[in-house]
């Protein structure tokens, strides 16, 4: 019995072997097929979309992407401060869409009753109620003109959107005083042909005069600690420009692709975090933030489209503030093919123009469309039941107007060369 041990030990010890030499060969031949298998390699790559990047923290998650329908969804911010609880109002009923999500925001300097009154109205509107994609950024900011507060209640605004607005495609920053000069079936319509990792900001890197009277200048933003708004207060000292990252600058108003919005806010790459706290002292931080970041970042810098989609009148050279728009501005607001324009004062006539002739929509009324049935009076407040299918768009003279603009940027010669230049 003794002399059979080591016969079963060695035939073991053989199996174990041809074992491992059989596992051995499979590896190495799928790993030769699959290296020369050009076809299978292109299955494989074209199936990785979106790859999640490595957190440090593993609670973090970025979302599975942009909508998967062909037509777009938008998520837009409405900001307004005191006295412009009216105005959010009307520029929220011009611009809504079943399809879209909004964020509205009444600062910390408006009065809490009528911050209460806002808040009733987008609580107790029946549309609202029904597709539950408006919401009110109920713990406020306090938001300080020319101060960083704007940019952090952008990007506050956007965290919403993001964790409460399921798929979306485009972010758009709006204040009161923003009114759109075409329907949202229009914009949807338009950008429904057009890639959506497009970033729409008016950049440049000519910062010119701004290098001595923002970038070098040293402001505190009384907004960042402070319950009451005064304006910033400047820092004796000055500083240099930067030199571990080019600044850029534009115009506050833009349209931000869902992916570089999640890198904003995500900061897997540490440079929106380091330029944020740069421009935490930067004179009009909203017109340079966003602008460095995207230009800095080697995976967003040829996504940009250098326009910000808006028509406002400026003198020249420009001043602070644009010009109130009136109704002598209406044949070039609507020349400009753009699809929002900007500054109007409360109650400006040339709003009710616009609405009547551009958007169809009467006084305190949505703004017609494909997405609900257009029987009987369609500027009331629509009941939720009679909505049809918010992929249904009926376009109009908008979109063509869009659509040249949109073109024509992008077709340009030197579409290229405008790219973080």
């Amino acid at each position: 019995m003794e002399t059979n041990k080591p016969q079963q030990k060695k035939k073991k010890w053989f199996l174990a072997l041809g074992i491992t030499l059989l596992l051995s060969t499979l590896l190495v031949f799928l790993t030769v097929f699959t290296s020369f298998n050009p076809s299978w390699r292109f299955y494989h790559q074209t199936n990785v979309k979106n790859p999640v990047p490595s957190f440090v923290e593993s609670k973090l998650r970025v979302s599975s992407g942009n909508s998967k329908d062909s037509v777009p969804r938008l998520a837009y911010l409405i900001s307004g401060s005191r006295g412009d609880g009216e105005s959010l109002k009307r520029t929220l009923k011009a611009l809504y869409h079943p399809r879209n999500q909004y964020a509205v925001h009444l600062d910390l300097e408006a009065s809490a009753e009528e911050r209460l009154v806002l808040a009733s109205f987008l609580r107790n509107e029946p549309l609202f109620k029904g597709f539950g994609n408006v919401r009110m950024v109920v713990k406020a900011n306090l938001v300080t003109y020319r101060g960083p507060t704007m940019v952090s209640n952008t990007l506050h605004a956007a965290a919403i959107l993001l964790r409460d607005g399921g798929d979306w495609d485009w972010f758009i920053n709006l204040s009161a005083s923003d009114y759109p000069l075409v329907t949202q079936d229009d914009l949807l319509h338009t950008l429904s042909a057009i890639p959506r990792n497009l970033n729409f900001i008016e950049h440049t890197s000519d910062i010119g005069w701004k290098e001595y009277q923002r970038a070098k200048p040293v402001i505190i933003d009384p907004g960042l600690y402070s319950l009451r708004k005064s304006d910033v207060f400047w820092m004796s000292e000055q500083r240099r420009v930067p030199t571990a990252y080019r600044l850029f600058t534009g115009s506050a108003w833009m349209m931000l692709s869902r992916p570089f919005v999640e890198f904003c806010l995500w900061g897997w790459d540490n440079l929106p975090r380091v330029v944020l706290m740069y421009y935490a002292n930067f004179l009009s931080s909203p017109e340079g933030y966003f602008h460095t970041v995207i230009c800095n970042a080697p995976e967003f810098q040829n996504t940009t489209v250098n326009h910000d989609l808006h028509f406002i009148s400026w003198d020249n050279p420009p001043k602070q503030h644009p010009h109130f728009l009136t109704n002598d501005d209406y044949q070039r607001m609507v020349d400009s093919n753009a699809p929002f324009a900007r500054k109007f004062g409360r109650n400006e006539p040339v709003l009710e123009k616009i609405d009547s002739e551009l958007l169809g929509r009467n006084v305190d009324g949505f703004v017609p469309g494909g997405w609900f049935n257009h029987q009987g009076n369609v500027n009331m407040t629509v009941p939720h039941q009679i909505i049809a299918n918010t992929t249904e768009l009926r376009p109009g003279p908008g979109a063509e107007r869009l659509k040249r603009l949109i073109n024509g940027l992008l077709s340009a010669e030197d579409f290229y060369a405008k790219q973080c230049a």
